[in-house]
């Protein structure tokens, strides 16, 4: 059956009961419609084209039709010009071939005389334009914003958006009507000129300065928008037109980013739309936004961002899910520029750390984390810790971190700051990293003071609860380290001292080991421990035949790791006074200070640059890993570690004191906390089967660090004040082929034994510039190195360019480099690698 008019399907296709039917209909008046094109009758035609349209919609092939409805087009028929570019429109797309038969009907009907015909052509070409379809109708489109039809210039003007996003070249021939088009005093022409003027100044900065000359203008038209009493056309909820004034706002945004002049121009507008606007509604809410985006983007005064901030402020008290988050996300962007004013929301922020919305918990988490200083440390950490009790366990990781990292930075003192870690581990010590628990356990070391209530209060802390794996670890290793502490001055418990015997010490260390909580790890920890504690005078001697006992055991243990250090603990039992020396108190390991770690932003963590240990500990800061990047507990990975690894190397262990001087030194990558904190005992590192360690090459020479490139930064640091240069420097021809020269000056310091300052030079000695120059150096694993930056990687005749590099070796130990240099001469690219080792002995100092 064929249906006649577009009315008559509907109708049969509605008939249809099952979908086969349905689909077998479609396919038989597909079928006629094909027959029924090869006719010449046009009131046919366009019946056909709007059934064709209808099965179009329905999801079935209709692609058939496309000519179909450029025949349509050519007609003189209002209507049949219409549903001609409606199929065009949806059956066509910039990529196909027929498009290019459409340019010329469409170049005819912009200049047709009838202005909803132009608006047929404009709203065609806006939808489907490709980028040589917008080459060849600029013109017409140019010509048309001139028009003196406010419905042609609308349409105009957004077919030239298009044009722009196609063929961003093309902007210069807008410029001139876009300044026009923002005097039009029609709504809808102004809407679409200022979406235009904004694409323009997003895709050709050229055309910022054409514009800024319009910022005057602008302020006129929000002004007037602000100010206009009811307007019956434009309301929307009581306020005139919030989309333009979105749009203005965001125009203004771009304008004023970078130019004072056009800032102070708009920042009494701003302050205006800012308290007059209802923000009891979301509409109101929008244009607030919008407002404080562009205070905080462009060059305003600080009463006018601190007023922006209060904004923000408000919208954390609103109601609305969505008006919140987008609150906290912006001050997470803006805590940076002012801590102050962002400080003054404390309160409220950490109210949605108990919002049901799990994103509004982790945006408020990490703005948190911004606002800790010296001053709210106390409280802020308080609040951390309270919600580390009830936080998702996906957040726990990073709170713990992150809550450790402040209170290294910003502690007040030392016991508050063990009693922090301490509280942590207790509530969270599943989820706390090795480098936390390393820094915990170097901490005690450094305060020694502090022991013997530190291992009391983990003392006490394991009798309560075995299963904090973090907490295990570090209690089991400080009460095997300083048991002698607990047994000599007793448990301190609430200030008062409880005795306890070397007989409760032991069952509790083995208490863990049959615990359903215990892994290869912690029975590793415990094993060193009972082992240190037989050395110590006050154990007993019942309890040390115990120990043997305990050893003896695990000497048969399945476990590889547990059999190897039970099989070398019980050998030291026969050793007499060398097991009372090898098994005596470590000495403190060295102090390294974490830098702070970052929130999702890649934000320092706290609102103030540099800390109480940065200060303290100078040379010996090192940085942890990226927060964001172990946020699925994978170590950061960058091509210095990739580099290292093909090299077989480990890299240094120090770094300069700075946070600036750290970045431009090379970095080390993050070695296993608990290798460092087993090697304490001496022992043997465990290997963990999820992240094993490669066995050291047989050649040291093989080992090398490879320091990371970095750019250069403008000012180096200087040398320690206490290092003096030798009174004598000699250069060191390492590296003369290809028209280069490279000479090392060592440099020395008799207070500082072992730590050489190298300058490096670059010489070209042919008349070709050596360009891209990458001079990378590494250093055996005995030794560390430090590099900063070249001075300019472009090396010109006659010029010569500097580098400068630290070496701390041993003393006594000879100085040696590999030299990988990577540069362009001539056009020809040229990569050499040298070995040197032309250093004087003696450099570094007798040992």
């Amino acid at each position: 059956m064929v249906y006649h008019n577009l009315k008559a399907l509907i109708k049969g296709i509605r008939a249809c009961k099952t979908v086969a039917d349905e689909r077998a209909l479609i396919q038989q008046e597909s079928a006629a419609i094909r027959a029924s094109f090869r006719e010449e009758d046009s009131y046919a035609r366009h019946n056909n084209i709007a059934k064709l349209l209808y099965i179009h919609m329905l999801g079935s092939p209709a692609h058939f039709g496309q000519i179909e409805c450029l025949k349509l087009v050519a007609s003189p028929r209002f209507s049949d010009k219409r549903l001609g570019y409606l199929g065009i429109m949806l059956l066509l797309d910039e990529n196909q071939e027929v498009l290019t038969l459409v340019t010329n009907s469409l170049k005819n009907d912009m200049n047709h005389s009838n202005m909803y015909v132009v608006g047929l052509g404009l709203c065609t070409f806006a939808n489907i334009a490709s980028e040589e379809m917008s080459r060849d109708l600029a013109n017409e489109i140019e010509k048309l914003l001139g028009s003196s039809n406010t419905y042609i210039r609308k349409k105009a003007a957004l077919c030239a958006l298009r044009v722009i996003k196609k063929v961003p070249d093309l902007c210069d021939h807008f410029i001139s009507k876009g300044k026009n088009l923002l005097t039009d005093r029609n709504h809808g022409v102004l809407l679409a000129a200022i979406t235009v003027v904004t694409e323009m100044c997003q895709v050709d900065e050229t055309c910022l300065n054409e514009f800024r000359n319009a910022v005057p203008l602008l302020v006129r038209n929000l002004k007037s928008l602000v100010t206009t009493g009811y307007s019956p056309e434009h309301d929307v909820s009581g306020i005139t037109d919030p989309f333009l004034q979105v749009k203005i706002l965001r125009l203004l945004r771009l304008l004023g980013k970078g130019d004072e002049r056009a800032s102070e121009t708009m920042n009494d507008i701003l302050a205006q739309v800012a308290t007059n606007t209802d923000s009891t509604k979301n509409v109101g809410n929008s244009i607030l936004y919008e407002t404080v985006l562009t205070v905080l983007e462009i060059e305003a005064d600080s009463g006018l961002r601190v007023m922006a901030i209060n904004i923000l402020g408000k919208f954390l008290g609103n109601r609305d899910n969505n008006i919140r988050y987008v609150a906290l996300n912006t001050l997470n962007k803006v805590v940076s520029m002012d801590t102050s004013a962002v400080q003054r929301h404390r309160n409220i922020i950490l109210d949605c750390l108990r919002d049901g919305d799990i994103s509004i918990r982790r945006r408020a988490l990490e703005l948190s984390y911004a606002l800790i200083n010296e001053q709210n440390v106390r409280y802020l950490i308080r609040e951390l810790l309270a919600f580390l009790e009830v936080a998702d366990d996906e957040f726990k990781l990073g709170m713990t971190t992150q809550i450790c990292l402040a209170a290294e930075r910003f502690a007040p003192n030392k016991r508050w700051h063990i009693d922090t870690v301490l509280r942590v581990l207790k509530l969270a010590g599943n989820f706390v990293r090795e480098e936390i628990l390393s820094a915990f356990i170097r901490l005690v070391a450094h305060t020694p003071e502090l022991q013997a209530y530190t291992a009391s209060k983990l003392y006490t802390a394991l009798q309560a609860d075995i299963s904090q794996e973090s907490l295990t670890l570090a209690a089991v290793w400080v009460i095997g380290e300083y048991s002698e502490v607990l047994l000599e001055g007793g448990v301190i418990d609430e200030d008062v001292p409880k005795q306890a015997s070397d007989k409760d010490l032991l069952d509790l260390l083995l208490s863990t080991l049959d615990s359903p909580y215990a892994n290869y790890l912690s029975r590793q920890f415990v094993l060193a421990a009972v082992t240190k504690m037989s050395s110590r005078h006050t154990t007993s001697a019942p309890q040390q035949d115990r120990i043997a006992e305990i050893l003896t055991k695990y000497t048969t243990s399945p476990e590889l790791e547990l059999q190897q250090r039970a099989v070398e603990f019980a050998n030291l039992f026969t050793l007499g006074e060398l097991r009372s020396g090898v098994l005596e108190r470590m000495p403190p390991p060295e102090l390294k200070a974490t830098v702070m770690g970052v929130v999702s932003e890649n934000k320092p963590v706290g609102s103030t640059q540099g800390g109480k240990d940065a200060d303290l500990l100078g040379d010996d800061i090192i940085s942890t890993p990226n927060t964001a990047s172990l946020a699925n507990g994978q170590p950061a990975q960058n091509n210095h570690d990739i580099l290292a690894e093909i090299f077989g190397s480990s890299s240094p262990s120090a770094t300069n004191s700075s946070t600036s001087q750290s970045a431009s030194l090379s970095p080390q990558p993050q070695k296993s906390s608990v290798q460092d904190i087993l090697g304490l005992f001496d022992a043997a590192p465990a290997s963990s089967p999820a992240a094993s360690s490669p066995a050291p090459p047989s050649n040291p020479m093989s080992a090398f660090s490879l320091p990371q490139t970095q750019s250069p930064t403008p000012n180096p640091p200087r040398p320690p004040a206490q290092q003096q240069p030798a009174p004598r420097l000699t250069s060191y021809t390492a590296y003369d082929k290809n028209e280069l020269k490279i000479t090392l000056t060592p440099q020395t310091s008799a207070a500082r034994p072992g730590v050489v300052n190298i300058m490096a030079r670059f010489q070209v000695t042919g008349s070709n510039d050596a360009t891209g120059l990458n001079f990378q150096a590494a250093v055996p694993k005995s030794q560390q190195l430090q590099m900063l930056p070249m001075s300019n990687p472009e090396v010109k005749p006659g010029a010569t360019e500097t580098q400068q590099m630290r070496v701390m070796a041993p003393p006594g130990t000879a100085v040696r480099l590999r030299l990988r240099i990577s540069y362009s001469l001539a056009g020809q690219a040229v990569q050499d690698q040298v070995d040197f080792s032309g250093f004087p002995p003696g450099l570094t100092g007798s040992s």
